[in-house]
């Protein structure tokens, strides 16, 4: 080879490796912003004074993509958020800045928005209709009976003769409603509040899992009313209105039931504990009751329901405020059931562990 042929030959090879140096840079560059990306994605902030990264929860919510494999932060700092949320994402944790202070807002009856609408989504502050959602450190409120004006609406569902339905103060207004199969959805010290009936509604008899902890609800008739398998830990009911505090559905599943341990009940003078309309089962442990809780225990609703595996409501250490205990909650824990075997694993069981996932 010649001198020249041989210099032109390096050349061409210097060439290459300057090429494949630098798109082997690039590709490493995009990398790094591809990762640094998908890690500011995990962390979201909303503040209501714009000082975050959206102002509202629902926007936050819809710049975050369909689908992830780890779970998703949507950071909310303290303030007032009036907007009623849709959550279609999966795998999201919504966690607020200080549980008083960071406040979900929307005023809506289930009267009228069922007035114009086939289904009840839409019809609560926070419709969940994803799994794997977790709330953290919030207070939602549906505000429609705190807030009620009288009011009659036509309606076309209605069946009285002129279409007309007077909306009541204390019909059902729900803070939290999941839909759509949703199912795995915890809550760790948050805030649940309503007038009316049916503030708290995870509804998915045969799939459900619901977790609470630390947290307050508060609402009419059976506002804290689970179907599936339930669990609620170190929470605070208070009764405003109607003929039940909690309530149950487990006819999808023998196994399924609701569980409240470490729970108090307060409300208005002579509120009721509970009720249920379906297959139901209820354990109460350690649980403490108002002196003013009326002297009425857990009851079935007439219907034409089948009920196919009996009454299965129990209780174990639980007590009324002030001594004089009503004799139908003394301990009738099932055969072969401990006070120590109720954990979250045994309601659960190895479908989830909402302590650690």
């Amino acid at each position: 080879m010649g001198k020249m042929a041989y210099q032109a030959s390096e050349m061409k090879v210097k060439s290459t490796h300057i090429i494949v140096s630098f798109f082997t840079a690039m590709v490493l560059l995009q990398s790094c912003v591809a990762t640094q990306s998908v890690s500011t994605l995990k962390k979201i902030t909303v503040a209501a004074d714009g000082s975050g990264d959206y102002k509202t929860l629902q926007g936050a919510l819809n710049s975050l993509p369909d689908s992830s494999a780890t779970a998703r932060t949507i950071f909310i700092k303290k303030g007032i958020y009036s907007e009623k949320i849709y959550i279609e994402k999966a795998n999201i944790i919504f966690e607020g800045e200080d549980r008083e202070k960071t406040i979900i807002i929307a005023s809506i009856a289930r009267d009228e928005w069922r007035c114009g609408h086939m289904d009840d989504w839409g019809v609560a502050t926070m419709n969940i209709g994803a799994n794997d959602i977790t709330l953290k450190n919030l207070t939602i409120t549906n505000n429609y009976g705190f807030d009620f004006k009288e009011r009659t609406i036509w309606c076309a569902s209605d069946t009285s003769a002129n279409k007309e339905k007077v909306l009541r103060k204390d019909g059902h207004q729900m803070a939290l409603r999941t839909m759509n199969m949703a199912t795995r959805m915890k809550a760790i010290n948050c805030h649940f509040r309503s007038f009316g009936g049916d503030t708290v509604s995870p509804w998915e008899v045969y799939n459900g899992m619901w977790y609470f902890k630390d947290c307050i609800m508060e609402g009419g008739v059976d506002f804290y009313c689970p179907r599936g398998w339930a669990w609620a830990e170190n929470c605070e009911f208070i009764t405003h209105t109607g003929p039940a505090a909690i309530w149950h559905d487990g006819s999808g599943n023998e196994d399924s039931k609701t569980v409240l341990v470490n729970c108090k009940f307060n409300g208005y003078d002579g509120f009721m504990l509970g009720r249920y309309h379906r297959d139901a089962q209820f354990y109460l442990i350690n649980c403490v009751f108002a002196k003013n809780m009326r002297d009425s225990a857990i009851y079935i609703v007439p219907t034409n329901n089948k009920i196919l595996w009996g009454k299965r409501i129990y209780y174990y250490n639980c007590h009324r405020e002030g001594g004089n205990d009503f004799n139908w909650y003394s301990n009738n824990l099932p055969a072969g059931v401990k006070e120590n075997d109720i954990t979250v694993n045994w309601v659960f069981g190895n479908r989830w562990n909402p302590t650690i996932n």
